[in-house]
């Protein structure tokens, strides 16, 4: 999964309750289920990509008075801040209709487009 791809808003929207209920399951409560599911998902891979890429800084001595700023470390932290939101994202794949959702397994998934070939 690649979330940095995602085309997402990065501010608030105004979302139609009726669209959403449409581009969804057809249910708004289960949409609403569906996106909160992804969207956890998603803050989930993100931290950990995060911590992964911040162990790198870490070193074993670091005491209160020894740490320094590190530009590289400010850079990285940076990026996530400035990246789409979870709950942006997931409605971001639920309107290009990358999510899918299998209600007996209660598990949101997503799914790749299909790459075309000519």
């Amino acid at each position: 999964m690649n979330f940095k791809s995602i085309k997402a808003e990065k501010s608030t929207l105004t979302r139609d309750n009726h669209d959403l209920e449409v581009s969804g399951t057809g249910n708004l409560f289960e949409t609403i289920v569906v996106l909160s599911s992804r969207s956890n998902q998603l803050a989930i891979e993100m931290k950990e990509e995060l911590n992964s890429k911040l162990e790198e800084f870490i070193t074993p001595t670091d005491s209160l008075e020894e740490v320094f700023e590190n530009r590289e470390q400010i850079e990285i932290s940076k990026f996530y801040e400035r990246l789409p939101k979870p709950h942006s994202i997931a409605m971001a794949e639920l309107g290009q209709d990358l999510l899918e959702f299998n209600p007996e397994t209660e598990s949101t998934e997503l799914t790749e487009p299909e790459e075309v070939t000519d």
